[in-house]
Parts: structure tokens; C-alpha cells; sequence
């Protein structure tokens, strides 16, 4: 199998590439307040070397075994850039500022320039396009990260008393928050050796079925943990919604406020308290 063009004028014009490459990321505007130039060297010199061995096995499926080191320095790359305040614009622009430099080399050592830039047209392109996808994958990740933090900052678990914890819910609870709220409840009773967890849904819009067995979910899990629940800020409505619901709450104590169920749980530990004489 003969070795294509574009392979061996990589090979052979490796360091002149590398300069005029550099030279049209300048032109495209490198972030230096994100990214200093002896990093943009480095990485364009290792992509460069990978991209001349890649294409000696061929430039047609870029999913190939050859071209693996190249994908994973891209979706390394592009990662990277994701966290770090690129755009998805600037980060294909590594990429697609090759064009240029790449072109003119064909155009002055080709007898059939056009064909093959057509073909280091479509390869640029793909991989291009590649490293997009792998910064939105990165982006999507850091997001999820996010969102996970906020939960579990939105999730502050309080021990009100020694053996009495409160866990104030905010919003709505769906599967990952309830798991969240679950963990994070869970860790903090066997930490405090609590034997009453207060959860208050106070700030929950509304009890559907499904919250209702995420609340049952983790009133269970405490059970387990040797703690027993109250669940408060049960109002009206929340509560007409459960009854016309069915949902069975079992033997769980609810109560209308978060002081009354702090009420009960000192109750619960046989605590009282005394009211100090007025002078």
C-alpha cells in the first residue's frame, strides 16, 4: 500500500509546519490569559508527530487503531479546555488553524494540489469536529459536577440537639437529589450517633407520588441507621395531595412545623426543657 501524500509531507516538512502553524494560531488569536505559548507549542508539536504516523496507515477511517493516540490527545485536549473557560469555537480552532500552513505545502509540492486538499480538507474537518464533540462531553461533565455540588450545598443536614438532626429540603426531589439527601443524612447519624432525623419539606412545592416514595426511601434508610424520622412542613394541601394519593407514610410521625416536630423529638429522648425565672 503506498503511502499517502499528505503522510509524507507531514513527515518531510514536520518543523516548517510546526512554525507556520503557530504562526496562524497567533493569527487566529491565542487565549494567552488561559494558555501560555510554550504550551501551544508542545501541544501542537506532539499532535503534529502523532498525526504524521497516524496517517501513514491511511486518512479514510480516522476510527482505526492508528489514529487512536491522536482521538485521545484531541478528547484530552478539549477536556482540558472545557474546564478551563474555552469556547467550543476556540478549542476546533487548534485544530482547523493546520489548514493553512497544511495547504500551502500541498499547493507547492503536488502535481494534483486540489485533490488533496480535498482530502486534508475532509481529515482536518473530522477531526475538527472531534475535538467539538469531546469538549461538549467535558462540558457536559463539568455541569454535572456542578449541579451535584449545589445539591449537596442545598442539602445542609443540622443537628439541632445532641441525638436530634433536621435536614431543611428546598425545591423539588427527584432520584439523584434523594439519593444526595439520603448520603448525606446517613453519614452525618452515624457521625453524631443521632437517634431522630427531622426531615422538613417545608420548601418542597409539592408531594406527588414519586416524592412521596423518595421521602419513604430515605426515612427507611435511617431506620436501618438506628434513627427513627419526623417528617414536618406538612401543610394542608401537602397533605390532602398524600390522602388522595394513597400514599401509606406507615407508622411515620408528621407534623405541620419544623418546632413542633422538634417538640416531639425532645419528647422522643425524654428531654424538657424549663423556662428560667424572669427578674
Amino acid at each position: 500500500m503506498s503511502v499517502p501524500v499528505i503522510a509524507e509531507l507531514l513527515k518531510k516538512h514536520e518543523s516548517e509546519l510546526l512554525q507556520e502553524w503557530i504562526a496562524s494560531q497567533r493569527a487566529a488569536g491565542i487565549r494567552t490569559d488561559l494558555i501560555d505559548e510554550g504550551t501551544v507549542l508542545n501541544n501542537s508539536r506532539e499532535l503534529l508527530k502523532l498525526l504524521s504516523i497516524a496517517a501513514l496507515g491511511g486518512i479514510d477511517d480516522l476510527g482505526s487503531a492508528e489514529w487512536k493516540p491522536v482521538r485521545n490527545m484531541i478528547e484530552a485536549l478539549s477536556r482540558t479546555q472545557s474546564r478551563q473557560g474555552f469556547s467550543p469555537s476556540e478549542t476546533a480552532t487548534f485544530v482547523f488553524s493546520l489548514k493553512e500552513p497544511l495547504f500551502a505545502k500541498i499547493q507547492a509540492n503536488c502535481a494534483d494540489p486540489a485533490s488533496e486538499m480535498l482530502k486534508a480538507s475532509q481529515l482536518l474537518d473530522k477531526l475538527g469536529l472531534y475535538s467539538m464533540e469531546s469538549y461538549m462531553t467535558g462540558r457536559e461533565s463539568v455541569i454535572r459536577e456542578q449541579q451535584e455540588s449545589m445539591l449537596e450545598l442545598s442539602t445542609p443536614v443540622v443537628e439541632l440537639w445532641k441525638g436530634v438532626l433536621a435536614i431543611p429540603l428546598i425545591g423539588s426531589l427527584d432520584s439523584n437529589r434523594t439519593q444526595i439527601v439520603m448520603e448525606a443524612l446517613l453519614e452525618k447519624i452515624v457521625q453524631t450517633e443521632s437517634e431522630i432525623a427531622i426531615i422538613d419539606i417545608t420548601g418542597v412545592p409539592t408531594v406527588d407520588t414519586m416524592v412521596a416514595q423518595h421521602l419513604l426511601k430515605t426515612v427507611t434508610a435511617a431506620k436501618l441507621m438506628g434513627a427513627r424520622c419526623i417528617i414536618s412542613g406538612i401543610r394542608p394541601q401537602i397533605a390532602a395531595t398524600i390522602v388522595h394519593l394513597g400514599v401509606e407514610l406507615g407508622d411515620v410521625i408528621t407534623k405541620s412545623s419544623l418546632a413542633d416536630a422538634f417538640s416531639v423529638a425532645l419528647k422522643e429522648l425524654d428531654i424538657r426543657l424549663v423556662k428560667g425565672s424572669l427578674r
